[in-house]
């Protein structure tokens, strides 16, 4: 981050979240639906509360609506509903499929898009898509009773987007001030004939009183001195006005509508759904003495074709006597500061369609903000006052300590409303970019004892927290620092010492729970990836008494290099590091013998034969088997690699002696890595688990285009798969087959795949981890790309090559199509003139055609795109 502008100045504030930061898009896209929300007798979150429940039920962890804004602590909160004049509902919230109803899992079935925010969300723009027509919410459930073997039945599918027969509502924020919110909602017809809409603003108080008998119910009324304005008070976060221009005041209470979801009666008059009510229905359901915790301003407009029309809000900590003499003045300058922001942010040699889909990456990582209170004590067992739930499942429940009321950066606000410890890790590596500080905060966030449990584990995602993700915190943490030191000149070694004892701890659970044996080949299960195994990794089958994975072992190789790393680095300023710097320079030389030895058994999880890095399983019978799935699991090994220049060991005596004592006495470990004694020309080690040979036969795999190499970058399964599928016979008939797009089985759901598609974290840690070699071995090497094409390039210029190919995701082709939209048959986005420069950002890719699948707002880790158009080194 290089800026010096305004938004930058904003950002070095102290203790942000009680300035700048103190308000932003940290409202969920979807509460209901999410464990946290779940009081079921036996798990069924996606039953508990659904989305007709929703408009009538108060929630009890969090708040949602559509392009939403509240304070850090989520107290009042402030977003747009719409309706149509035909839908049966108001549109507060999205909609879309439970992982129930839909062939491949959840999935959002709206069209939004978030367009930009600056860091500080001083400045944020949201564009949302309504059609005229009745929103098709039960021709999307019933079409959707789908096999897996089809597509998903989405919203463009059901033509009610027709000769586009749509409202584009654009939802900007200013801020003025730190506490002085400027919200303005335009809506577009962009139709062929005049419609209705409605277009109501709402303020709510999230309903924090129920549950805690220590605050009463705030309440908002109108001011006694100005007309247009409404004076919000609560013991939690003080006064604050409400100023609009026009429309029709409805109150009502941020209350559960009792008689509707249980028959039995309401607490209050006026309850949650009494606006839905009154607008939709015509109902006495709104409070006529004008008070409430919730309220929302009613406008009505006709609108012709092409016509549009803006709705005004202010919501200020102060009293202002004419908030809107300076509304478009404050928009227009906040407008002017982001767009300066990202032109000093992406450099100048950057193409200008690549610079839009970086500025779109980074506004996207940057709207799915949420705050995200959870506290599993209490879930399970019932805050101070309150009976404890009645539940069979007590998910989480080792979790207890967990207490979670943070801004924290979600995978997909709708689809993935929860933080993963992986997720978050790669996402802080696109966020140091844009906000350094921020990046720093959350990587120590998921430390602090609130989050890690006791035992050093860091809680995973919150359907399970005890599940494992890879351990890539440190990676982060390490690419973190030196970025940010790259910017600033000075190395945040504060911030690095901090996360090293934490990550000491995460280290040490590693080492006593997923190397049960102490060989220091590991486990983990899951690990993130889905279905990539030939069967659950979680739930292996009868007979197999352990598994020594590849992926687990090289994560954890990369996790002991990254404190090598950062450990020496500390060392500088303290040589007590000195010591602990030996301690896992031998702890990489332990994990790099015992892949190639595994315990007294003639086997290791490199592959002689094939030149490649297996699974290895263990029989009741202590038969060993290698699992030959050409996957990224036998990939992974390439990312365990640093170079380390020779003046820091010269630096650093203590560190070099002991380093030099365990070679000597041990050169067999040493022999199995890089020639960690040998410096090239420009001083530097290199410290790899991939020799020179290893190394040289894992890329002619990776880039054989029959095999890993797609047009889009590396598949994560092998093409050679689909027409030699792998068979592992052990207590049934176990099978895994090459699938370039969506899941057709339904492990974990069902809703991702490992099998065949292209995942942008694990490509993006390829292209790094081949620069890194690069550095050390520069011009020297080149290797076939394509495998088989005669082509010889170095490791810079594939690095390039297999970013270009990832970039071109997001490029035109030849039909005018963004790559991922290939098979737009309604030609919406690739003709429609107000949907085709709109980006979004999907989980993953498919493996042959480049098409967006899974979550499609997940700009979470789909965001290292814009790191990597920044760091394309064009030769």
């Amino acid at each position: 981050m290089k800026q010096k502008g305004p938004e930058a100045k904003r950002l070095e504030v102290a203790d942000a979240y009680r300035h700048w930061k103190n308000w932003g898009p940290y409202l969920a896209e979807r509460q209901w639906g999410t464990v946290r929300e779940d009081y079921s007798l036996y798990g069924e979150s996606w039953e508990f509360i659904d989305h007709d429940k929703a408009r009538s039920n108060a929630f009890r962890w969090g708040e949602e609506g559509i392009g939403g804004f509240c304070d850090s602590r989520e107290i009042l909160c402030l977003a747009p509903a719409f309706w149509n004049g035909k839908d049966a509902i108001l549109k507060e919230r999205l909609f879309g499929l439970t992982n129930n109803q839909g062939n491949h899992g959840e999935d959002v079935k709206e069209l939004y898009f978030h367009q930009v925010s600056t860091p500080t969300h001083s400045y944020c723009k949201y564009l949302y898509k309504y059609p005229h027509n009745e929103f098709p919410y039960s021709d999307l459930v019933n079409r959707n009773r789908r096999s897996r073997e089809e597509p998903e039945y989405e919203l463009l599918d059901t033509g009610c987007f027709k000769n586009n027969a749509y409202f584009d509502c654009y939802i900007e924020y200013a801020k003025a001030d730190v506490g002085d919110i400027l919200l303005k909602v335009t809506v577009v017809n962009r139709g062929k004939k005049a419609a209705d809409i409605h277009v109501l603003p709402h303020l709510w108080y999230r309903n924090f009183w129920k549950h805690n008998n220590r605050f009463e119910r705030p309440s908002m009324r109108l001011s006694t001195s100005q007309e247009e304005a409404v004076v919000a008070r609560s013991i939690r976060n003080g006064r604050y006005y409400f100023y609009h221009e026009g429309g029709e005041q409805l109150f009502c209470e941020n209350e559960t509508n009792n008689k509707r979801i249980y028959n039995v009666p309401n607490d209050v008059p006026y309850v949650k759904d009494g606006i839905n009510n009154h607008v939709i229905e015509g109902k006495a359901s709104v409070n006529p003495d004008k008070t409430g915790s919730k309220l929302a301003i009613w406008h009505q407009f006709k609108l012709k074709p092409g016509e549009e029309r803006s709705v005004k809000v202010r919501l200020s900590k102060n009293k202002i006597e004419s908030p809107f003499v300076d509304f478009d003045a404050v928009f227009n300058q906040r407008q002017q500061e982001c767009e300066e922001f990202y032109n000093e942010t992406i450099e100048n040699n950057v193409p200008e369609s690549h610079k839009k889909v970086a500025k779109a990456a980074f506004s996207g990582l940057l709207w799915t903000k949420q705050f995200y209170y959870y506290d599993v004590f209490k879930w399970l067992f019932g805050g101070p006052g309150e009976a404890k739930p009645d539940r069979v499942n007590l998910r989480n429940y080792n979790w207890q300590h967990l207490t979670n009321r943070h801004v924290i950066s979600m995978p997909d606000k709708w689809e993935y409303p929860w933080y993963a410890a992986w997720d978050l890790a790669f996402h802080m590596v696109s966020f140091v970019e844009v906000d350094p500080y921020f990046a720093k905060e959350q990587l120590l966030l998921v430390l602090q004892e609130s989050y890690m449990h006791p035992n050093g584990q860091i809680p995973a995602y919150e359907w399970n927290f005890s599940d494992v993700n890879p351990p890539v915190h440190s990676w982060a943490v390490w690419s973190v620092y030196e970025k940010d030191k790259e910017y600033t000149g000075v190395g945040d070694t504060a911030f690095l010492e901090k996360v090293f004892q934490k990550l000491l701890i995460n280290f040490t659970w590693w080492v006593n729970q997923k190397d049960k044996n102490g060989i220091d080949l590991f486990e983990g299960g899951f690990l993130g990836l889905d279905n990539i195994g030939v069967f659950d990794r979680n739930h292996m089958p009868p007979g197999i008494t352990r598994m020594q994975q590849a992926d687990a072992t090289s994560w954890m190789a990369l996790f002991t290099i990254n404190m090598l790393r950062m450990s020496l680095e500390l060392a500088k300023t303290n040589k007590i590091y000195e010591e602990v710097a030996a301690k896992f320079f031998r702890h990489f030389l332990n994990i790099a013998w015992a892949m190639h030895h595994i315990g007294q058994k003639d086997i290791s999880l490199w592959d002689d034969e094939d030149n490649f890095y297996y699974d290895v399983v263990e029989m009741e019978s202590g038969a060993t088997e290698r699992l030959k799935v050409r996957s990224l699991v036998g990939i992974i090994p390439l990312f365990a690699v640093e170079i380390i220049h020779k003046d820091l060991f010269e630096e650093l005596k203590e560190f070099k002696i002991r380093a030099a004592e365990i070679v000597r006495t041990r050169p067999d470990l040493a022999s199995l890595i890089s020639n960690i004694e040998k410096i090239n020309d420009d001083g530097y080690h290199l410290f790899s688990i991939m020799r020179g040979f290893r190394l040289e036969h894992l890329l002619k795999r990776m880039l054989d285009e029959d095999e890993f190499l797609s047009d889009f970058g590396i598949r994560s399964l092998s093409k050679y798969h689909e027409k030699h599928p792998f068979v592992f016979e052990h207590h049934g008939r176990h099978q895994i087959q090459y699938e370039s797009g969506e899941s057709r089985t339904n492990m974990f759901g069902g809703n991702s795949n490992w099998r065949g598609p292209i995942w942008m974290p694990l490509n993006y840690i390829i292209i790094r981890s081949l620069r890194k070699y690069y550095s050390y071995y520069g011009d020297a090497y080149t290797y076939e790309y394509p495998t088989g094409s005669g082509n010889k390039l170095n490791l810079k210029q594939i690095s390039n090559e297999l970013t270009k190919r990832l970039v071109k995701l997001f490029e035109r082709n030849k039909d005018g199509k963004y790559q991922y939209h290939s098979d737009d048959e309604n030609h919406m986005f690739s003709k429609e003139e107000h949907f085709k420069n709109e980006h979004l950002f999907y989980e993953f890719f498919d493996g042959d055609n480049g098409k967006g699948l899974g979550a499609s707002h997940q700009t979470g880790w789909t965001a290292l795109i814009a790191n990597l158009i920044m760091e394309m080194d064009e030769d």
